[in-house]
């Protein structure tokens, strides 16, 4: 699974900067919010859940770390979408469309914490 993160992460590696790309050609910064959050919850959160769960491969084979994939992965693209989207004016719904998702996504990130705080090796003295 660790592998995955890493190329998941890979994935929100290049929407974020061609978002960033975008802003910078057009001037128009409004999207700022979520270029900044697919960068840090999709680009770098993601490689270092990868990178640890390549260190710690018993972490990678429970249902907290399942959890955690799917709710962060299916959590934070609703929530840059209803983001950008609110932002853009579509329509005020999507504003609790984006808590919802960011809610997923940290409800993944907290099975993430959970699993390393309850599965990793206790240090011998």
């Amino acid at each position: 699974m660790g592998r995955t993160f890493l190329r998941i992460s890979v994935v929100y590696f290049m929407i974020g900067i061609s978002i960033g790309l975008y802003m910078s050609f057009t001037h128009l910064f409004d999207l700022t919010s979520v270029h900044v959050h697919v960068n840090l919850l999709g680009w770098m959160s993601l490689a270092l859940v990868g990178i640890i769960y390549h260190l710690y491969p018993n972490l990678e084979t429970n249902v907290l770390a399942k959890s955690h994939f799917w709710l962060h992965n299916i959590g934070l693209p609703v929530m840059m979408i209803a983001i950008a989207l609110a932002i853009q004016g579509a329509h005020p719904i999507f504003f609790p469309i984006a808590t919802f998702g960011g809610l997923a996504t940290l409800i993944g990130i907290f099975c993430f914490g959970f699993n390393v705080l309850l599965n990793t090796p206790k240090r011998q003295a």
